[in-house]
């Protein structure tokens, strides 16, 4: 197990001290692949990026700092898994698109079927005309609507 620490300053930037006491401010953990391996391969980096510790597996470090790396990911990290596609204004681009998401319903600019990259064999995803990213985790748990309407732009 990793033993380091990590802490809050009075300004609620997140802190590091290693298990020989040096002292770090306003480091940040990173994912190294963020869609095939969320919990697995993230660095604790400085304010300048560069890396002060690796972790394989969040499993590698106590309950505490699982914690306050999970909630520091969470707050930097904005990755709506899309769930549905209910309406698509056209199917030539640029195009609205009506979804609803983990994080509830919206609607997005697709500028070009471009903006829509496959990850995997079953895992896409969708940046929208601001450039916000939207997950597919599993295209075949989207309904059969939305799996169609998918398929005009792929």
């Amino acid at each position: 197990m990793k033993n380091f620490a990590l802490s809050k300053n009075t300004f609620g930037q997140l802190c590091l001290r290693t298990e020989d006491g040096q002292f770090y401010e306003q480091v940040l953990p990173v994912k190294a692949f963020p869609i095939s391996l969320p919990g697995e391969c993230i660095a604790i980096v400085d304010r300048d990026g560069h890396e002060l510790i690796w972790l394989d597996n969040l499993n590698q470090v106590s309950a505490e700092n699982q914690s306050i790396i999970k909630e520091e990911l969470a707050n930097r990290e904005f990755m709506p898994v899309l769930t549905k596609i209910a309406e698509v204004s056209s199917f030539a681009t640029p195009s609205t698109w009506t979804v609803e998401t983990s994080r509830g319903a919206t609607q997005f600019v697709l500028k070009g079927e471009e903006d829509i990259r496959r990850i995997s064999k079953d895992t896409y995803l969708i940046s929208d005309n601001h450039g916000v990213q939207y997950l597919i985790e599993n295209i075949q748990t989207l309904d059969k609507h939305s799996r169609r309407l998918l398929d005009r732009f792929l």
